[in-house]
This record gives structure tokens, C-alpha cells and sequence, in this order.
């Protein structure tokens, strides 16, 4: 079964041609972080009107790679939800347009499934049930899936998500755009025990993560100590990531201690993040858990992850009509 994937929720354009739900033929991203820099963060007006631009050459150049035409698909797979809506109508508006045009059924995707399907692209992939956290600039959420098409919601963040916090700190710090990279790398020649920087929401009967109080700890630490530079500036980079790996970490284990899960799936655009993994597997090996973590590459937004959960919905006989719509809010 051939799927092309297609994604354009937030600021990246992209696509890929996935086989049988866990081979990626091809998988193609054009990035907008060169143009959003600028201002700090996504600017929606300027996603959707480059997505116009490059949606079509990356679908193309997918079909390309892939050596597959249009009517080689068994389906088209778009995301329709969540996201900012003009984006997600620019990649919507062409899956229907190529599914009406070859007759080749469409399937919406939810793009947190995406996320968590993502695995399913690599070598060694768990089958359900497992647990698996989606941690990125949009979401901080864990969940349980029992199988594929169904996922509960353990916990999720109760204000800023881990990649928010990641991009408002960066800025904080006279860090560019987006701000998981250049904390990451600079926090590695940090200490990470130099600053206290709390932990929201210890009590083991909550889920839930809270990075607001955080993000205002780093603020008040600036303002009282100055702009760092040089070794102080690593010392805070560490410290919070610490604080936002050790935070998240702890809650997924004990989520996994309450829901008996074995296996446990770590995904979304954080999950690139050096501590975090590391801490992840440490603390896995401990609790005895099987922990998956996609490559890096995955981990960011692309068009295959799309594939894949597209793929599994069309085994599940999931089809959707053309007047399917942006859900800019959609659950999982």
C-alpha cells in the first residue's frame, strides 16, 4: 500500500511517500524557520502564504523521489488538525484537489497521531499497547494507546508547552529562533545543578505539567542577575533544561507505573532534545521500561509521520469526504 503524506499544520511544507505504513519511499521538508526568525516565533499569515508557494513543488518532488505517479496511491493522507488554520486549508485544499483528480481516496490525519506514529517508521517499533508522550512548541501531552485509532489522555501540560517554554526562554536569553538547538548545544558546557530552577505540580496523583512558573523563574533570575554571557549563560541553559527533562521524565514514569505500561514511545520536536533522551532511557532502564525514541529527523514535522497515520487509519477503513476542513483545535 502506497500513502502519500501531506503536512502543513504549522511552518514546515512537507511530504512523503510511505510503503505499507512503516517504509518511507521518500519524505521531503521544506523549512520556514529562515523567514520566521526574524520575529521570534510563527507568524500565521506568512506560514499559509509560503506553504502556497512550496506546497505543490514538495509533493512533487516526493512523488519524484519515491519514482511513483500520482495513480501508483492506494491513498492521500493530509493533515487537517490541530494547527493554525490557514496553514492546515493550504494542504487540505490540495489533497482534495489530486484525491478528486485521481479518484484516489483521502484520509485527514490528526497531526498529534502523527507524532505518535512516527516510530512506526523505524526498524525496531513497538506494537500497542505502549505509552507515548508528544512534546513539542504546540503540545506536552501523554498518552495510552491500546491500540492503533484509540489514545487516552494521561496528562498534558496545564500552560506552556516544553518547546514554548524552550522558544520564550531562548528569547529571554538573546537566543535566535527557534530555541531548543541553541539552548541544547550551550547546555551541554553548562551546569545543570548551578541554578534551582523549580518543578510545577510535584504531587504523584497529578499528570499534569505546568512551565509557566518556570519560564518566570528564568525572567526573575535575568533581572536580578543580568543578561549572561559566557559560562554563566551555559549554567542557565542547563539548569533549565534540566529542570524541563527532569519534570517531564518523572511524570512519564509514573504514569507508566500507574497505567502497567512496558513500553514507552517519546516523540514531537523536543524529543530531539540531547537531555531529555538521555534522561528518558536512564530512567527507563530503571523503571524497566522499553523506551523508543524516533530519529531525530522524525521527531520534527514531516510528511511521512502523516503517511504512516494515514496508512493505519485506511487499514481501520477510515475515509473522508471531500468537504473534510481544518480543525485548527482538533483532540486527540
Amino acid at each position: 500500500m502506497l500513502c502519500l503524506g501531506i503536512e502543513t499544520s504549522c511552518d514546515e511544507t512537507a511530504a512523503a511517500v510511505v510503503r505499507d505504513g512503516r517504509v518511507a519511499l521518500s519524505d521531503v521538508v521544506s523549512t520556514q524557520i529562515d523567514i520566521h526568525r526574524r520575529w521570534g516565533g510563527v507568524i500565521p499569515e506568512l506560514a499559509s502564504r509560503n506553504h502556497v508557494l512550496q506546497v505543490m513543488p514538495v509533493i512533487d518532488e516526493a512523488l519524484k523521489r519515491a519514482q511513483v505517479w500520482l495513480g501508483d496511491l492506494d491513498v492521500i493522507a493530509v493533515t487537517s488538525g490541530p494547527g493554525l488554520q490557514g496553514a492546515l486549508l493550504v494542504g487540505l485544499q490540495v489533497a482534495k484537489s489530486l484525491s478528486l483528480a485521481s479518484g484516489v481516496p483521502l484520509v485527514g490525519v490528526n497531526h498529534l497521531e502523527g507524532h505518535l506514529l512516527a516510530i512506526r517508521l523505524a526498524a525496531d517499533a513497538p506494537e500497542p499497547p505502549f505509552l507515548g508522550l508528544v512534546v513539542s512548541g504546540g503540545h506536552t501531552t501523554l498518552y495510552e494507546v491500546p491500540a492503533f485509532g484509540t489514545y487516552l489522555k494521561l496528562g498534558s501540560t496545564r500552560d506552556d508547552a516544553a518547546g514554548e517554554a524552550y522558544d520564550k526562554v531562548a528569547r529571554l536569553l538573546g537566543l535566535p529562533y527557534p530555541g531548543g538547538q541553541p539552548i541544547d548545544e550551550l547546555a551541554q558546557q553548562g551546569d545543570p545543578k548551578a541554578i534551582a530552577f523549580p518543578r510545577a505540580l510535584k504531587s504523584h496523583e497529578i499528570l499534569d505539567w505546568s512551565f509557566s512558573g518556570l519560564k518566570t523563574a528564568v525572567l526573575h533570575h535575568v533581572q536580578t542577575h543580568g543578561l549572561p554571557t559566557g559560562q554563566a549563560l551555559a549554567d542557565v541553559c542547563a539548569s533549565f533544561q534540566e529542570a524541563v527533562a527532569d519534570a517531564l521524565t518523572k511524570k512519564v514514569m509514573l504514569g507508566a507505573k500507574k497505567a502497567g505500561a512496558t513500553q514507552l514511545v517519546l516523540c514531537g520536536g523536543v524529543a530531539a532534545n540531547s537531555r531529555l533522551r538521555a534522561l528518558a532511557q536512564e530512567r527507563a532502564d530503571e523503571a524497566g521500561l522499553k523506551l523508543y525514541l524516533p530519529p531525530k529527523r522524525l521527531c520534527t514535522d514531516n510528511g511521512a509521520m502523516i503517511a504512516v497515520a494515514g496508512a493505519e487509519a485506511f487499514r481501520r477503513g477510515v475515509r473522508s469526504e471531500l468537504s473534510l476542513n481544518a480543525e485548527p483545535s482538533w483532540r486527540l
